[in-house]
């Protein structure tokens, strides 16, 4: 047997009382969840406003906080709510041993196991305490939640983004563990940025290129930025991951795209031999051939030598920025601090 821990209040809640939603994104669960025990096990909020509209305390929601933590490690919800219950009033109270056979099950975001998150944006714990908890259903709500809110470049950048960077670090210092927290968020990640929808796009503009070096799989930054530009109504033609080379040259010159962007998650991918025979491509007419300005994004890319007639690209937001004035018609930029992901990814 072990002791619950006190239920004392973290020091990122927040003073004033807070929504269901509000709650729910910031512990990962959906707010249809919460309603579901406190209706169940009477975990609710202490007040309501107008005797309708729930507020949750700091008290309420280090009880919840308490109660995701148990039932991430197997503890049934019945016997987590009054754990978590009890524990608010007696903090040397007992609570169920853990699951029969095996190790512990790794704790949810806030033990001695959590994802090192940092400085981040309430969304982004609850996000991740989700993820750690395989709960599918919240991730997903969460994540079409953050979307909403902010809108897709922020909510990648400031909620996805870091969590599937802590995500991926966990999984690094911690063996084969954390390996189907990684495979989860990143499916339920790629569905919703495939549900963003799109911008009608004016006719005649040539497409962007979006693909993967041969032997790289790391394809959500892509596929973040095929959204972003989607949004923006350009076209886009998506490749996804580890494109053969033969393929990429042949998608060049069928598609006479105005811009190629190449992502390399490691200098292991980088192929800087590649770089100069895409760069070297000419299609078109012959009398009027023309090229696709090069952009090259991801860590991979880091280290060497800038590669002649190419740009590194260096976020989503400038990239978005960067690309779209290309599809315009803008001449590429000289210098290799111009724009697109390269520094975010999974």
């Amino acid at each position: 047997m072990r002791t619950v821990p006190p239920t004392t209040p973290p020091q990122d809640l927040p003073d004033a009382p807070l929504s269901t939603g509000a709650v729910a994104r910031r512990l990962g669960v959906s707010p249809t969840t919460l309603r579901s025990w406190e209706r169940r096990y009477a975990i609710g909020p202490a007040r309501r406003e107008d005797g309708r509209h729930r507020r949750w305390t700091p008290q309420d929601i280090a009880r919840l906080e308490l109660m995701c933590r148990l039932t991430a490690q197997g503890v049934p919800p019945a016997e987590a709510a009054r754990a978590a219950r009890d524990a608010a009033r007696d903090t040397r109270v007992a609570f169920p041993a853990a699951p029969v056979g095996g190790s512990e099950p790794a704790r949810a975001p806030g033990g001695p196991n959590s994802l090192p998150l940092g400085e981040v944006r309430p969304e982004c714990r609850g996000l991740a305490r989700a993820a750690v908890r395989l709960d599918a259903p919240a991730v997903e709500e969460l994540l079409d939640a953050a979307l909403a809110e902010h809108g897709l470049v922020t909510a990648w950048e400031e909620v996805i983004a870091p969590t599937l960077h802590a995500v991926g670090r966990k999984w690094a210092s911690a063996g084969e563990r954390y390996v189907e927290v990684e495979h989860l968020l990143s499916w339920y990640v790629s569905s919703a940025l495939r549900r963003v929808r799109t911008a009608p796009g004016r006719p005649g503009v040539p497409p962007v290129l979006l693909a993967c070096v041969p032997g790289e799989q790391h394809s959500l930054p892509m596929e973040a930025l095929a959204a972003a530009l989607g949004e923006r109504g350009l076209s886009v033609r998506m490749f996804g991951a580890a494109l053969p080379a033969e393929a990429l040259h042949d998608a060049v010159r069928r598609t006479g795209p105005r811009a190629v962007v190449l992502w390399s998650q490691s200098r292991v991918t980088a192929d800087r031999a590649l770089v100069r025979s895409v760069a070297a491509i000419e299609w078109g007419l012959r009398g009027a051939r023309g090229h696709s300005a090069l952009l090259l994004a991801g860590p991979g890319w880091a280290s060497g030598v800038q590669d002649p007639r190419t740009e590194r690209l260096f976020g989503l937001r400038s990239g978005v920025d960067v690309i779209v004035a290309l599809a315009a018609g803008a001449p590429p930029a000289t210098g290799a601090a111009r724009a697109a992901p390269a520094a975010y990814g999974s």
